[in-house]
């Protein structure tokens, strides 16, 4: 994003809503037994999720959609096959937020478990980055 912690962390500013208010736990994969988390539970968005979208309201500018899970949410039918293939059609959702509303970009989850999707896809750091980081900067102004 481009920004400092205490940018990041201004509540009055940023929002960040997560697509469940609870730990789901881990998958156990991993040497440790701990592994990575757990998807969000299916039973929580629908409950509480456009509530909190509709709280954050204001003026969006900028919607960061982290993870698979928040792209099947809020992209539904124009997400692509895949996380990939979602995230690739960063540029539609700029062309749809130049027709109006905020721009809704589509990022992978930041994880040590993404390093090899980011080396695979050099466009995301070399193209999509430096318009998030752009975006972001302007929102905050």
């Amino acid at each position: 994003m481009g920004i400092d912690e205490a940018a990041f962390y201004d509540s009055g500013r940023i929002a960040i809503a997560p697509m469940a208010f609870c730990f789901p736990g881990y998958d156990g994969k991993s040497p440790t037994g701990k592994g990575g988390d757990l998807p969000p539970p299916k039973v929580c968005a629908p409950i509480w999720r456009d509530e909190v979208m509709g709280w954050i309201g204001g003026e969006l500018q900028l919607v960061l959609l982290v993870g698979a899970y928040s792209q099947k949410w809020h992209l539904g039918e124009r997400r692509g096959r895949t996380l990939t293939e979602t995230v690739a059609a960063w540029r539609d959702r700029v062309r749809e937020a130049e027709a109006g509303g905020p721009l809704i970009l589509p990022l992978p989850h930041p994880s040590w478990r993404n390093n090899a999707w980011l080396r695979k896809n050099p466009w995301f750091g070399e193209d999509l980055l430096p318009v998030l980081r752009e975006r972001v900067a302007q929102a905050l102004t």
